[in-house]
């Protein structure tokens, strides 16, 4: 143990002199060093190469894939896996099979962002970053980071690369964009470390990327080596201060990107990923970054056209990098490294380095006490009901009013409301227009050509135009078509009515909008999801307020951090029983209750309707209005609410009388009531009456007492 002692001492000086904690040493640092040496002093010189790649797999591929994997674990000793497409039954397999056959446990990596289905079928997706950027309440963010490392977690994988901490700038970015949480440094640093400290409670280590900054491009790294032509003052201020601030917080990673810096490095278009000046000097010794280095994918062409297979990898290691990332050729790359350390261009010290960088992270990992995964209920642990709380929550706190004129957001006197709705984009909006029309009737309006649309939208005095896009992937097209940016000004000049747009997609798709004068409000949903179309509605009509805040400039009108806030009109919103503390699993009882009734001919239709805290949790119908009906009853059937006035009213006092001890369920009618110790319901019981047992009259005929003997109306009480 003397040795472990004297070894923690001296990385522990290491770590105050240079004025950073590493974010890899955990709570128990001594067994955490021990077991790091053990590993690593067992190892043989083709082992520790091995640990420094991260190969690409993917449960989606074919069996010649899975057994060149199979191979490069057992013949080749890699060090860790990066998942790529497929489902996560088949991962968790795969990931266990490959598990089994590695000496020292893998490190299981994934791209993760909004969640595992990123990458997954049948996995849970969570909001993009840029929606992320637009909440106000940082918790909300930590929450969603939580969940999306509890899913990880779950599946295996020990390192998700998020979060994703560019600073959005350049509309124009073809890769970043909604992986963004904005172009505000501030808002993107404290929603990238509220999203990586949730992540990390969870127990899956963080990665900020992309190193030093790929907001403020216009290029493709997968397909080019994008510049960034600015000053140091500018990189400094900008793109580098996310780092700064997460790295400061116990980031456990960077990946860094294949970018062009001529600022940082004067070889001209040398990667980043390639360069000592960037990942040494500037990473590691600037700004005392001491976790893991991971580069980008290294089969990218923004870096696999400046070099060779192989010495592209070696150049990488040797700049600072401690973990390679899907190289373009492994076996040509791990002979590269062999012959390096052979000629002496890798030194002992500078592959220790890292290999034990790697073991710690495999240590902080859980991988010191390795289990396979349990395949028992994946499925439904990565979908629970808990999944849509967290994403409806960040919705509702995300949307952003940026314009309402004339105070209509919150739609007041429906009762004077004609109310119109026109779909614009190609994205599915069924959820939008159900959801409007809980709250009044909403009416769609079609027309081939804008002159008939125009005719048809003139009886209405309220126009909300819905913009719905692809919600499949943050990179999926945003923008409206000329038709549409031409219809939009049309419909908003016809002044009979007021124009209420509703954009569900990045807000950079405002930026083709010209004039805003005849607009009179402007809500920004961010997605198209089924949650945010239905939280969009509930904005519109003033069941929960706008909070949101714009994380990008949308248009010169609306610059980034712009924000309307509305009030709640204090209208049922609906949402998830976990939502107010109930339970789906429980409620669904409720319909074996009622299809009891029905079986029994107890009646021959229902409608259940359950609020709590302001949200209807549970809202269904079952049979039909009546035994002889042919149709089916559905939520939109009206009740006479003299037949509720039981359920409504009384039904609620006796429960209250019994919680208070005023009344039991076994009391009699003429317990309660003296005067009909002398009637034939002296007997019934509450219980007895409350489960129409009573014998109780089906109504009573009140109007009788209004006739004359000869059972004509009465002078008394009519006029002629």
């Amino acid at each position: 143990m003397g040795k472990y002692l004297l070894f923690f001492l001296f990385f522990a000086l290491l770590l105050v002199a240079r004025g950073q904690y590493s974010p890899l040493v955990t709570a128990d640092t001594l067994s955490q060093i021990e077991w790091v040496n053990d590993k690593y002093s067992a190892m043989s010189m083709e082992e520790k190469i091995g640990q420094l790649f991260m190969v690409m797999a993917s449960s989606g591929e074919d069996k010649a894939a899975t057994q060149k994997i199979k191979g490069f674990i057992k013949d080749h000793k890699i060090g860790g896996l990066i998942f790529s497409k497929g489902g996560p039954m088949r991962q968790a397999k795969l990931t266990n099979e490959y598990q089994s056959l590695s000496k020292i446990p893998l490190l299981i990596g994934m791209d993760a962002e909004w969640g595992l289905a990123m990458r997954l079928d049948s996995t849970y997706s969570f909001p993009w970053n840029m929606t992320l950027g637009a909440i106000a309440d940082t918790s909300i963010v930590s929450r969603v980071g939580y969940q999306i490392g509890k899913h990880a977690n779950r599946l295996g994988v020990h390192i998700n690369f998020a979060p994703d901490i560019d600073i959005n700038i350049d509309p124009r970015n073809p890769i970043i964009g909604n992986r963004s949480f904005g172009e505000d440094r501030e808002n993107v640093a404290l929603k990238g470390i509220a999203f990586m400290k949730g992540m990390e409670s969870a127990g899956v280590l963080s990665s900020g990327k992309h190193f030093p900054g790929h907001g403020d491009t216009f290029v493709d790294s997968h397909k080019s080596l994008p510049t960034l032509d600015f000053t140091r003052q500018r990189l400094d201020s900008i793109e580098l201060y996310p780092y700064k601030k997460l790295i400061e917080a116990g980031l456990s990673s960077v990946m860094v990107a294949h970018l062009n810096v001529p600022e940082l490095e004067p070889e001209n278009k040398r990667p980043s990923s390639l360069s000592k000046n960037i990942i040494t000097n500037l990473l590691k010794r600037e700004l005392k970054f001491e976790g893991l280095v991971f580069t980008d994918a290294l089969n990218m062409k923004g870096v696999s056209d400046f070099a060779s297979n192989g010495i592209t990898e070696l150049e990488a290691f040797l700049s600072g990098n401690d973990i390679l990332l899907m190289p373009k050729d492994f076996i040509k790359s791990k002979d590269t490294f062999l012959k390096a350390y052979q000629n002496g261009l890798i030194s002992e010290q500078r592959l220790a380095y890292s290999v034990k960088k790697i073991l710690m992270a495999k240590y902080k990992a859980g991988l010191h006490q390795y289990r396979p995964i349990d395949t028992n209920n994946l499925i439904e642990d990565l979908n629970s009901p808990e999944n849509d709380v967290i994403y409806e929550e960040a919705i509702e706190s995300a949307i952003t009013v940026i314009s309402d004129k004339l105070n209509l957001v919150g739609i007041k006197k429906l009762e004077n409301k004609k109310i119109a709705y026109v779909k614009f984009g190609d994205g599915v909006n069924t959820p939008f227009l159900e959801a409007l029309n809980k709250y009044a009737e909403v009416t769609q309006v079609n027309g081939s050509d804008i002159a008939t649309l125009k005719k048809k939208l003139f009886d209405f005095n309220l126009i909300i135009i819905g913009f719905h896009k692809s919600n499949e992937s943050p990179w999926k097209p945003y923008k409206f078509s000329q038709k549409e940016l031409f219809w939009l000004q049309e419909i908003s000049r016809q002044r009979t009515s007021n124009v209420l747009l509703t954009v569900f997609a990045k807000p950079y798709a405002l930026l083709d909008i010209t004039a805003f004068n005849d607009i009179d409000g402007i809500l920004v949903a961010y997605q198209n999801s089924e949650l945010a179309q239905q939280k969009a509605a509930e904005v519109l009509f003033g069941a929960i307020p706008a909070k949101g805040i714009l994380p990008v400039t949308a248009n010169p009108e609306f610059p980034v951090n712009t924000s309307v806030k509305t009030k709640s009109l204090l209208r049922l919103g609906y949402s998830k029983p976990e939502r107010v503390g109930m339970s789906s699993l429980k409620l669904a009882k409720v319909d074996q209750l009622v299809q009891n009734g029905l079986d029994s001919l107890m009646f021959p239709g229902a409608q259940v309707l359950i609020a709590r805290r302001g949200k209807v949790i549970y809202n269904k119908a079952f049979g039909k209005p009546t035994y002889e009906s042919k149709d089916q009853l559905t939520t939109n059937n009206l009740y006479d609410l003299a037949s509720l006035t039981k359920i409504l009213s009384t039904l609620p006092a006796v429960m209250k009388m019994e919680e208070d001890g005023k009344i039991a369920l076994n009391d009699t009618f003429q317990d309660l009531i003296p005067e009909y110790a002398d009637t034939e319901l002296k007997d019934v019981t509450v219980l007895k009456a409350l489960s129409h047992y009573g014998r109780l009259p089906s109504w009573i005929a009140f109007y009788l007492e209004t006739l004359n003997a000869k059972r004509r109306p009465s002078p008394e009480f009519y006029r002629s």
